[in-house]
């Protein structure tokens, strides 16, 4: 009897210990932060635990829920909507909400976010149903603002504040899909074909511009270099002509300028027949005074305006330093440096004018048989 006694007295201090241990640990509750604890005393609501340590009464308060208190993210499955034009949509949408209150979220509310799911579907269906395709594709803040606001209204008695609403997706029929890719193909072809002839017509007219330009500067530039080049041949013209009646050429000059021309007459492969000019004649007779030959002999042309040793007297030759050459090489040399001469004496005399024009000046420079006026008789002098 005495060891029946003394077993039972142990269970009894043993049970009395295990149940001192589960009181203990019942009665000791450790909050985590963002997390409340709804505690009922005897099946009623007592209080709200918030973040530390608690003590509760063992066997008497009971912690009915544990409530997350930060902000909360949920993405609802595509849901099908009507557009006023009929047209069915699938939509997904993203729920940013987050308790502050947690014995309203467990007590007004048996799970909240069914509900907010169940609440977001028929509040979009809604708004939807008042817009088209086009201004739901191109509404989303819209959208997204009067979401927000009707859920925000429908879940405070709740107990709990939804922050954002987002529309993560907005599918329409691929038919449709096929209509607008086609529609937006065909828009950016007519702003490629629009910009494309922009940029032709600024590329004409800048090159109708560059071509006036140049075409204006061209002209300038001819005008300028022609008028140069008349003024350029005038002077020289001027120079010339005053040098030459200056200078008093005599005829060995001309016929050294005609024997310089000879050889251009021939030039070319083709020059079968010489046109050789009529005072050519005039300019052998010349030459051939000139070194002493007797014009009208054979083989000597008699100088235009029948001049002859025996048409009357002559002028008297000036008498050379030196006697006349015999070799035709030397008087052809002697003809060269003397048309130099007169080349030079004409140059120095360009730039002297006033001098009347001398009639004898052209002698031949006429046809053959043509004669030359004579010249004009000077003044007589003044009596005194």
């Amino acid at each position: 009897m005495e060891s029946f006694g003394q077993v039972l007295l142990y269970l009894i201090i043993a049970l009395v210990v295990i149940v001192g241990i589960v009181a203990v640990i019942r009665a000791v509750r450790i909050v985590p932060q963002s997390v409340a604890l709804v505690v009922e005393r005897l099946g009623r609501y007592s209080k709200t635990l918030d973040p530390g340590l608690h003590v509760l009464v063992p066997f008497v308060d009971r912690v009915r829920a544990g409530v997350d208190l930060r902000e909360q993210v949920v993405s609802f499955p595509p849901q099908p909507v009507i557009t006023s034009d009929n047209l069915v949509v699938e939509i997904d949408t993203v729920i940013y909400f987050q308790v502050t209150d947690a014995k309203s979220a467990v007590y007004e509310i048996a799970n909240y976010i069914t509900a907010i799911e169940q609440l977001t579907v028929t509040t979009l269906r809604n708004v939807i149903g008042s817009m088209d395709l086009e201004q739901t594709l191109t509404s989303r803040d819209q959208i997204n603002g009067q979401l927000r606001g009707v859920l925000d209204e429908a879940t405070g008695r709740w107990g709990i504040r939804v922050n954002r609403v987002e529309l993560k997706s907005i599918e329409p029929p691929p038919s449709i899909q096929g209509a607008m890719e086609q529609q937006m193909r065909a828009e950016r072809d007519r702003r490629a074909a629009i910009l494309t002839a922009e940029g032709i017509k600024q590329s004409a007219i800048l090159t109708a511009e560059g071509e006036k330009q140049s075409a204006i500067l061209t002209a300038e530039g001819a005008a300028q270099s022609q008028i140069l080049r008349a003024e350029g041949e005038s002077r020289a013209i001027i120079q010339v002509f005053d040098a030459i009646h200056r200078g008093n050429a005599d005829p060995k000059l001309l016929a050294y300028q005609y024997l310089q021309m000879l050889p251009q007459i021939a030039q070319g492969t083709s020059n079968t027949t010489w046109v050789i000019p009529t005072e050519f004649t005039a300019a052998l007779g010349s030459i051939a005074q000139g070194f002493g030959g007797t014009p009208g002999t054979p083989g000597i042309p008699t100088p235009p305006g029948g001049d002859s040793p025996s048409d009357g007297p002559r002028p008297a030759a000036p008498v050379l330093d030196k006697p006349l050459l015999q070799d035709p090489s030397e008087a052809l040399a002697e003809a060269q440096r003397q048309a130099e001469a007169a080349v030079a004496d004409a140059t120095s005399a360009g730039t002297r004018s006033g001098e009347p024009f001398d009639p004898s000046h052209e002698r031949g420079q006429r046809p053959a048989g043509g004669t030359t006026p004579p010249p004009p008789a000077p003044p007589a002098p003044p009596v005194g």
